[in-house]
């Protein structure tokens, strides 16, 4: 690729759409102590909410998909996704869910 093909991006810009992981499941013990009703959002360029890094490299690939406009064909609504802590002992479920118009506050 040539350097012209690239789009230069600030990180003062606001890039992608909203997105926040909302605790829907938890079953057992979760190490990180996240229960139902937990979020962490991906607004611009932040992440605001309890992180736990096992948890976070696992919604990561759906977090950036939905925030930069992929859609997935087998979901009912195009703007959300479920995906699961990989502990299977103690499974912490997150709805992923995609804001087109912002966060709502």
């Amino acid at each position: 690729m040539m350097d012209d093909e690239y789009v230069e991006v600030s990180f003062e810009e606001e890039v992608g759409y909203d997105v926040i992981a909302k605790v829907v499941s938890q079953t057992g013990r979760c190490a990180a102590g996240y229960q139902v009703g937990d979020e962490i959002a991906f607004c611009g360029q932040s992440i605001d909410g309890k992180i736990c890094t096992i948890a976070l490299y696992a919604l990561l690939p759906r977090v950036f998909a939905l925030k930069y406009g992929a859609e997935f064909p087998w979901a009912k609504d195009k703007d959300v996704s479920h995906h699961a802590c990989p502990d299977p002992k103690n499974p912490v479920v997150f709805e992923i869910r995609r804001y087109r118009e912002g966060r709502p506050k």
